[in-house]
């Protein structure tokens, strides 16, 4: 609770100064150029997949006529599944369905938190873009002269702090990735409490519950029958039992494989 008061008046940090300096350049008539975080619209085709796999774990995400959806009614679907067993499942699937944050100069608003203006500012030690905040924060509240014609360089700086904090993103995944398969290394042939992540046209993924160390399923390893992907119903179908694996199933996994080499790991489900 503590943890979240603090993300809570982060977030207000930083939605107040966005909105400070978005109102003082409409009153001023100057061109400030600051590094917004926004967050464009979801893509409705994506939106609508999300519905239909929300609407199988038992929950609604409500889609408007235009088949769109609002920051507030996201926020009402991840209200709907916090403390549930499927929380992970439906975020990250919510999470996937959406384009991603980035940082621009011109604001197009937050879809994601729902919020008309916000960017950067809390984390000046860490973060490029927010010690940029920080300077033309502090040159309007001075009185300093801004030079509209440093637009261009805010521009570009904003293009590479998303280029930046992508490639932070895919080198933390893969560090995470390396370390977790390291730690199973010695429990081959070990039986874990798991869950499916994730199905496939050649295989299922599935994660330790207690380490959240993900593997393969490969199809081939289901030896009972013939499965075939259900895409649009997030599942795996055996063609004559028709029994199912389902995203989001509770299942008994055993490691039969942690290679570092090829940043792999392969499971098989216990029945």
């Amino acid at each position: 609770d503590t943890h979240k008061l603090v993300e809570e008046y982060m977030l207000l940090a930083n939605r107040e100064v966005a909105e400070f300096v978005y109102k003082f350049e409409k009153k001023s008539g100057k061109v400030i150029p600051l590094p917004y975080r926004i967050h464009d619209l979801p893509d409705k085709e994506r939106v609508g997949e999300l519905a239909i796999f929300v609407k199988a774990l038992g929950h609604q995400l409500f889609i408007n006529k235009t088949g769109s959806v609002t920051g507030k009614d996201m926020q009402a679907l991840f209200a709907q599944v916090e403390g549930k067993a499927e929380e992970g499942l439906i975020k990250t699937a919510a999470i996937r369905s959406m384009s991603k944050a980035i940082y621009s100069v011109k604001n197009i608003g937050h879809f994601g938190l729902a919020f008309e203006y916000y960017t950067h500012f809390t984390s000046p030690i860490r973060r490029y873009p927010d010690l940029l905040v920080h300077r033309m924060v502090q040159k309007i509240l001075t009185g300093e002269k801004i030079d509209e014609r440093n637009y261009a360089f805010y521009e570009n700086a904003a293009r590479h702090s998303t280029d930046q904090e992508i490639k932070s993103a895919e080198a933390e995944r893969e560090g995470r990735k390396y370390k977790q398969i390291e730690f199973m290394q010695n429990k081959v042939g070990q039986i874990f409490e798991g869950s499916i992540t994730g199905v496939t046209e050649w295989g299922i993924y599935a994660e330790d519950t207690e380490t959240k160390a993900e593997g393969m399923i490969k199809l081939s390893s289901l030896g009972d029958d013939f499965y075939v992907l259900d895409a649009k119903n997030y599942k795996i179908v055996g063609e004559k039992t028709k029994n199912t694996y389902t995203l989001g199933q509770k299942v008994k996994i055993k490691l039969v494989s942690a290679d570092l080499d090829k940043k792999t790991m392969d499971y098989e489900i216990v029945k």
